[in-house]
């Protein structure tokens, strides 16, 4: 994978006009998107380092629509799990514009990039594994090319890509999170783009202490604090009572609480065969953005139609899709 040094990394930051925090604030990784090449197979490309131009299409600009979800690393039937998901996201009506993935496995992430789906309609974080080093999963970053790409008939790209990265943070198991940026055009006349800044996350699993998650939390609001506004989204793994006020005590809004604050809203041990209660591990918290609606998306069981090396069992196992519940939350900067 192409990754710079951090000194490169910084060099890139500042060509490209990216705002980070002091160093002592989490180090930053950058990386390059990849789109798929008939003849190349996945390719790198370049982030946009020009604004985008003013565009009088409001529909290019308004909701932009994230999904997220855990798709649960350790879970048997892997192929089948991973097939199903991918055809829940590229069947959905209206289309979703950004996939944030947790405990993408390396396995699934061949699945994910061997699908012709996604080859066809999406930019990905991540051409292969070599990111990860020697973790069995990570997070991965999907976003739509038609949304980000820039259209050839008109020249005008209504929303541009930014940098990725990941930022490396103290963790007990070796954990980063994935950022990029996207850039807005000016709403108006004499007014500047606006940098929306997106960060991908698993955070620490586990009640140990003592817990990075604070830090791992704090780290990215001051990225996201950077940029002027943004989103951190995926698995906050909130097990410890001191977790339940991390959101707001960093000065983030919690979109579930926003818009769906008298339902749990549970993402996880909704079946009742976890170890632990029923709760709400995935969440997006936002700065300086509005949540317009969010909603629980429940794993489904694997279709009969699913073929497996379990499929002539006496008693066939049961396999949802993820432990987790997925979200789908549309926002905009109003």
């Amino acid at each position: 994978m192409d990754f710079f040094t951090p000194s490169r990394g910084n060099i890139a930051s500042w060509m490209s006009r990216t705002p980070v925090p002091p160093n002592d604030e989490g180090s930053p990784m950058f990386q390059l998107w990849h789109q798929y090449d008939p003849v190349q197979g996945w390719v790198s490309t370049r982030w946009d380092d020009s604004d985008p131009a003013e565009s009088t299409n409001t529909k290019d600009t308004s909701n932009i629509t994230l999904l997220t979800w855990n798709i649960d690393a350790a879970a048997s039937r892997e192929p089948e799990r991973t097939k199903e998901i991918i055809n829940f996201i590229t069947s959905r009506d209206p289309k979703v514009d950004i996939v944030f993935l947790q405990e993408v496995s390396k396995s699934a992430l061949r699945h994910i990039l061997e699908d012709e789906r996604i080859r066809e309609s999406w930019i990905s974080s991540e051409p292969d594994d070599s990111a990860w080093g020697n973790r069995p999963f990570s997070t991965m970053t999907l976003v739509s090319k038609t949304r980000f790409t820039l259209r050839l008939d008109s020249g005008i790209r209504s929303i541009a890509r930014g940098l990725i990265w990941r930022v490396k943070y103290p963790s007990h198991f070796g954990r980063d999170a994935l950022c990029c940026d996207l850039i807005l055009p000016p709403q108006g006349f004499g007014q500047s783009s606006t940098r929306i800044r997106l960060a991908n996350v698993h955070l620490d699993s586990l009640p140990i202490k003592p817990s990075h998650r604070p830090t791992q939390l704090s780290t990215l609001t001051s990225f996201l604090q950077s940029a002027g506004c943004g989103l951190i989204a995926g698995d906050f793994n909130p097990v410890l009572p001191e977790d339940a006020i991390l959101v707001e005590a960093n000065g983030l809004t919690d979109a579930w609480k926003a818009l769906h604050d008298n339902d749990p809203g549970f993402t996880w041990g909704v079946d009742g065969k976890q170890r632990f209660p029923p709760s709400r591990l995935d969440k997006v918290a936002v700065l300086g953005l509005v949540p317009h609606s969010i909603e629980v998306l429940e794993p489904q069981l694997l279709s009969t139609s699913v073929q497996s090396e379990h499929e002539n069992d006496d008693a066939p196992e049961e396999v949802f899709w993820s432990d987790h519940h997925g979200l789908l939350c549309s926002f905009n900067l109003s």
